[in-house]
């Protein structure tokens, strides 16, 4: 399946726990004043890029943590994240995905494709960027605002489980 990207990082220990692989997905609604990555916002802009390729590319590396979608804003492509997320799965591997929507702005959303990829992601960072709560303190985020949720946990508690830094 294709998705539009702006690029990869084969090996990061930036972008979630481990090293990860790392899709950046192209297009974004949300324009954070401050936004690290500005060049993903043009919905138009980047590359295609097939999935099966993308797996390939990760399975190449046997140190992989795990898979990290960001942006962009990863939930504006799900169908495609959600058919990479199961691959990842089955080899195993864990998916992160950085998201300026919220948690419940996504599970409460008509678009079933975007929960779909939401039950597929394992831990989710949220909510946007805000430039005032800047904080580079922050273990894998960049503003206060922003959570790191356990999404499985979440689903099956129906409340917010958050992933401590420790644990991470």
């Amino acid at each position: 399946m294709e998705i539009r990207l702006s690029g990869i990082v084969e090996e990061s220990i930036v972008d979630g726990k481990g090293i990860r692989f790392v899709v950046f997905t192209q297009g974004c609604p949300h324009n954070c004043k401050g936004c690290h990555n500005p060049q993903t916002h043009d919905f138009k802009g980047g590359y295609m890029e097939d999935t099966d390729k993308l797996f390939e590319m990760f399975q190449e590396d046997p140190i992989l943590k795990g898979i990290t979608f960001s942006g962009g804003e990863p939930f504006m492509q799900p169908k495609p994240l959600t058919e990479l997320a199961k691959k990842v799965h089955s080899v195993r591997k864990d998916v992160t995905c950085y998201s300026g929507f919220t948690f419940e702005e996504i599970l409460n959303s008509e678009n079933e494709d975007r929960v779909e990829l939401l039950k597929n992601i394992d831990v989710l960072i949220d909510g946007k960027f805000i430039l005032e709560q800047r904080n580079l303190e922050l273990s894998f985020r960049g503003s206060e605002n922003q959570r790191v949720i356990d999404v499985k946990k979440s689903l099956s508690e129906n409340k917010i489980i958050l992933v401590e830094d420790i644990d991470y």
